[in-house]
């Protein structure tokens, strides 16, 4: 499932006619990168979750030369939770990966969390990158056996006791829906999956990380898309 529904208000004009996820890096959209990296590690259906210029995504990925892509629409970007929650009929009680638009990394990362998710027997597995201070993004806390005790999303800068930062990949049993159906909106006012594993964490299910090696690149500024090229050149050729 990959979450490509908002317009990326940090890409200034040149979102204006399509949604981040669209835009082109080393001649072909962003989001294509990223089908073709989980098609190549073994993954043979993806969901696009799309709302803001939803038919440059559904007329792109609709074509004949892509295959077992399906879609859903996300009206009102109201949260990652939110989006998540349309893909439950898309799961079909399965396991499935989640990441976002706008992440680019090897085919490895995908199929390594997903093995953790089911070697460990997780109800979630959350990718992390190792930074010297995650404010950027949700400080991820866990022991030296790599289970989660707790996620911080948005910490102050200089506040956080871990150098894991959350990496917009994760892995889910099908229990997440349930946890889902009771997040409760965020003082930004959205339904944020980082809630729902929280959740998890809270009833003792079993929560692990999975640190992410090799190219990662989150595409969030117009200068990202430069190096983006060089995290593509970086990972393996598709």
């Amino acid at each position: 499932m990959v979450l490509a529904a908002g317009r990326g208000t940090r890409m200034g004009a040149l979102t204006d006619d399509v949604p981040k996820p669209m835009l082109p890096v080393d001649g072909r959209p962003m989001l294509e990168h990223i089908v073709h990296r989980l098609q190549s590690a073994g993954i043979q259906e993806v969901l696009l979750v799309a709302g803001y210029r939803r038919e440059s995504i559904m007329d792109h990925f609709g074509q004949p030369a892509f295959t077992g892509i399906s879609f859903a629409v996300q009206e009102t970007v109201n949260g990652t939770a939110a989006a998540v929650k349309l893909g439950r009929a898309f799961a079909a009680d399965e396991p499935f990966l989640l990441t976002f638009g706008d992440i680019l990394t090897g085919a490895e990362n995908y199929r390594g969390i997903g093995e953790r998710l089911l070697r460990d027997n997780a109800a979630a597995v959350v990718g992390v990158k190792f930074v010297d201070d995650p404010w950027q993004g949700a400080a991820v806390y866990a022991d030296d056996a790599g289970v989660v005790s707790k996620i911080v999303e948005k910490p102050a800068r200089g506040t956080s006791a871990t150098h894991w930062n959350s990496a917009g990949l994760y892995a889910f049993a099908p229990g997440i829906f349930e946890e889902i159906d009771r997040v409760p909106k965020s003082e930004r006012g959205e339904y944020e999956i980082t809630t729902a594993i929280e959740q998890l964490i809270e009833c003792r299910s079993r929560v692990c990380l999975f640190d992410m090696q090799g190219a990662w690149r989150d595409v969030g500024r117009p200068e990202d898309l430069t190096s983006a090229a060089r995290v593509l050149a970086e990972s393996e050729n598709v």
